[in-house]
C-alpha cells in the first residue's frame, strides 16, 4: 500500500471510531507514515513548523497514540530519554542501529540471529515470543567526520 493509501487507512480508523478527521492529524500522519526515518514527537513538530504548519506538540502526541493504537505506526524506546516511531509496514522483524553521534537508526535483518535468539531461548528453557536488539555505536558518516580517538590498548 502506498504512502496516500496508508494515510487514508488511518483516516478510515479515524471514522470508524468516531473521531474527527482534521487536516492536523492527516498532516500529523503524513510526515510519520511517510518517514524512512525513526521520528520522535519533536522531529515530527519540526518538520510541520518547517512546512509552516502551526500544530502543537500535544496535537503531535496525542496524533501519534492514535496512530499507534490503529497499528498504522510502531513505537521504539532505544533508550534516549524519548521514544521514536516509524511506520508499521510489511517487512520481517529486523534490529536497529543507532548511531550514538547524529542519532541516526539504521534497520538490518540476519537470519542468523534470528535462530540464535531461539535457540538461546530454548537453551535456558524459554518459548521465544519476542527480542529487541539495538546495536549503539558511531555510523560510518560520523566516523570520517570526526575519527575515533583510540586507546594504546584498542587494536585498530
Amino acid at each position: 500500500m502506498g504512502h496516500d493509501g496508508v494515510v487514508e487507512t488511518f483516516a478510515t480508523y479515524l471514522r470508524e471510531h468516531g473521531l474527527p478527521v482534521t487536516a492536523q492529524r492527516l498532516a500529523i500522519a503524513h510526515v510519520l507514515l511517510g518517514s524512512e526515518r525513526h521520528l520522535s514527537a519533536d522531529d515530527v513538530a519540526s518538520e510541520l513548523a518547517r512546512a509552516h504548519s502551526r500544530i502543537g506538540l500535544a496535537t503531535v502526541y496525542r496524533t501519534i497514540e492514535l496512530l499507534v493504537k490503529s497499528g498504522l505506526l510502531v513505537e521504539r524506546d532505544f533508550g534516549e530519554g524519548f521514544r521514536r516511531f516509524e511506520p508499521a509496514r510489511d517487512i520481517p522483524h529486523h534490529e536497529h542501529l543507532l548511531c550514538t553521534v547524529c542519532g541516526t537508526v539504521h534497520e538490518f535483518r540476519d537470519e542468523r540471529l534470528e535462530r540464535m535468539t531461539t535457540l538461546v531461548a530454548e537453551a535456558n528453557g524459554f518459548a521465544r515470543q519476542r527480542h529487541l536488539l539495538v546495536i549503539y555505536g558511531v555510523c560510518a558518516d560520523c566516523q570520517r567526520a570526526a575519527p575515533i580517538r583510540r586507546s594504546p590498548l584498542t587494536r585498530p
